[in-house]
């Protein structure tokens, strides 16, 4: 039995988000479209289309160190047969440069449109969460 698009949006989202933590450059072209447009912090504002910017960083390789990425409160919404959206915060658990962990968190929106019968990663909005003032 086939799995409900929100399901399958949110294993797609997943399969993405591990390609990013394994810098599979080949994994994340098969999940995107060429077209991917974005606003990211790394963006400075600007809306960036294509795959080239992306490419950038996944060529940065070594010294990342072990990294685990947990999504929280993930919520996926079809928007018709063709298209969804999945948001939810991630939290990145790495070590710094000291060797201690810390973690970071960001929001993110993914939309998926299905092109030629598959989900495809068509444009993200991805900020850096609003921190409580500490009391």
């Amino acid at each position: 039995m086939a799995q409900p698009a929100e399901t399958q949006l949110l294993d797609l989202t997943r399969q993405l988000l591990n390609s990013i933590a394994d810098q599979d450059w080949s994994a994340y072209t098969r999940l995107c479209d060429p077209s991917l447009t974005c606003f990211e912090p790394e963006s400075r504002g600007q809306l960036v289309k294509g795959m080239d910017f992306h490419k950038f960083y996944f060529e940065l390789k070594g010294g990342r160190g072990p990294r685990n990425t947990t999504l929280v409160s993930p919520h996926a919404r079809l928007l018709g047969p063709e298209a969804g959206v999945v948001s939810y915060v991630r939290l990145i658990q790495k070590l710094d440069a000291n060797g201690s962990p810390v973690t970071s968190a960001v929001e993110e929106t993914r939309i998926w449109q299905r092109i030629q019968g598959e989900w495809k990663h068509v444009h993200f909005h991805r900020s850096e969460t609003a921190h409580a003032p500490a009391s």
